[in-house]
C-alpha cells in the first residue's frame, strides 16, 4: 500500500478518505507516486459508493478479500486531467474523464486476447491492498482515462462502471429484441442491468425484490412488470420463459 504522509501535489496536500477500521474512516493526506510518462493526474470529481465499499466499511471485508491496514476507498469515478505525463498524446489537462478503475498486466494470456478483466495480476482500485480514488486527486494510467462527451456529466462519467456490468450480462446473455428478460435484484446493478436490457432491444423486462421502494425505482426507469416477493421461501412458477440474471 502506498504511504500515509506529507502529500504535495499541485501545490497543496491531497487528501482522501482513509478506512482506518470497522464503521471508522479518517481523512487523512494521501501521497501519490510520480508521474510516469504514460500517466495523467486526475482530479476526482465524484466517486460513487460501491457495494463493495460499504461491505470494507462494516467488516473490512469483501469475499475472500481483506482489509489488512488503512485503505483508501472508492472506485467508481470521474474527475478532470490536471497533469499529463510526457508520452501522453490523446488528454490535455481540463480534459473531463471517466476512469476504469482496474489496471491489468498487459502481459499475460487473458491480457492478450482482449480479457483484461480476467488478469490474475490485476491491481483495482480499492481491493486490497490497492488504494482507491475517493481522494482529491489521484494518478492513473492514460490508456485507462477516456474523455466524456460534453452532453455526459461527470457524476454520469463515475456511474460508467457500474453502468458496465450491466452491459457485460446483457452481451453474456445475448439479450435482443426477441428476449424476455427476469432481472432477480433491484439494487444499484439490477437497475442498471434493467437500463441496459432496455437499450439493447428487450421487448420485456420483470424485475424481482423484496423492496417496494426499489420496484417503483425500477417502475420509473422502464420496467415492464415488477414482483414483490417475501424473505420467506417460495416456488414461482413464471409466465414465460425468461433470460436470468441474478443482479441483486
Amino acid at each position: 500500500m502506498g504511504s500515509q504522509g506529507d502529500a504535495k501535489n499541485g501545490g497543496e496536500e491531497n487528501m482522501a478518505a482513509w478506512l482506518v477500521a470497522v464503521n471508522t474512516l479518517k481523512i487523512q493526506p494521501f501521497e501519490l507516486p510520480s508521474l510516469g510518462p504514460h500517466d495523467v493526474r486526475v482530479r476526482m470529481k465524484a466517486v460513487g459508493i460501491c457495494g463493495s465499499d460499504v461491505h470494507y466499511l462494516k467488516t473490512l471485508r469483501c469475499a475472500h478479500f481483506v482489509v489488512e491496514e488503512p485503505m483508501v476507498i472508492g472506485h467508481e469515478c470521474a474527475g478532470i486531467i490536471e497533469e499529463i505525463g510526457s508520452e501522453v498524446t490523446h488528454l490535455v489537462p481540463g480534459d473531463r474523464v471517466a476512469l476504469e478503475p482496474g489496471i491489468s498486466c498487459w502481459r499475460c494470456s487473458y491480457c492478450k486476447q482482449g480479457s483484461y478483466n480476467l488478469c490474475p495480476e490485476m491491481k483495482f482500485f480499492a481491493t486490497p491492498p490497492v488504494h482507491g480514488s475517493l481522494a482529491n486527486q489521484v494518478v492513473h494510467p492514460a490508456d485507462l482515462c477516456f474523455k466524456l462527451p460534453d452532453d455526459i456529466s461527470l457524476e454520469e462519467g463515475a456511474m460508467c462502471e457500474p453502468l458496465s456490468v450491466g452491459v457485460h450480462a446483457c452481451r453474456r446473455a445475448n439479450v435482443g429484441p426477441e428476449t424476455n428478460v427476469l432481472i432477480m435484484g433491484a439494487g444499484p446493478i439490477g437497475l442498471v442491468a434493467l437500463l441496459a436490457a432496455r437499450a439493447f432491444g428487450a421487448p420485456r423486462v420483470v424485475i424481482v425484490d423484496v423492496d417496494e421502494f426499489r420496484l417503483s425505482v425500477a417502475k420509473d426507469l422502464g420496467a415492464s412488470e415488477t414482483v414483490q416477493v417475501s424473505t420467506k421461501a417460495e416456488v414461482l412458477k413464471p409466465a414465460f420463459s425468461p433470460t436470468l440474471m441474478g443482479l441483486g
